[in-house]
């Protein structure tokens, strides 16, 4: 069955970095737009980067550009999300999605990430 696992979170200082992957299985990744989406508590859950099929795109939000990085290695099932220069405003459950057109979309269980001193 479609899993995609999300590993990396944790809690880290302002200014400190994490990454965050997401491994999937069960359909065909290297066909498929990947994205993080994060939701803070009694917040709504809101786009923060994507990545194309073949990585040659990337698009961010303007809260994380210049911090944040998504990347992907398609021989490995994988995307990431290298986070620098973290904020308390970052802190969220952060969700990988994969979509491709004509074709159901997938998420998975997510990650909790907490910046705090």
């Amino acid at each position: 069955q479609v899993q995609l696992v999300e590993s990396g979170g944790g809690l880290v200082q302002p200014g400190g970095s994490l990454r965050l992957s997401c491994a999937a299985s069960g359909f065909l990744f290297s066909t498929h737009a990947m994205s993080w989406y994060r939701q803070a508590p009694g917040g709504e859950r809101e786009l923060v980067a994507a990545i194309s099929s073949t990585g040659g795109s990337t698009k961010y939000a303007d809260s994380v550009k210049g911090r944040f990085t998504i990347s992907r290695d398609n021989a490995k099932n994988t995307v990431y999300l290298q986070m620098n220069s973290l904020k308390p405003d970052d802190t969220a459950v952060y969700y990988c999605y994969a979509a491709r057109l004509l074709h159901p979309d997938y998420w998975g269980q997510g990650t909790q990430v907490t910046v705090s001193s």
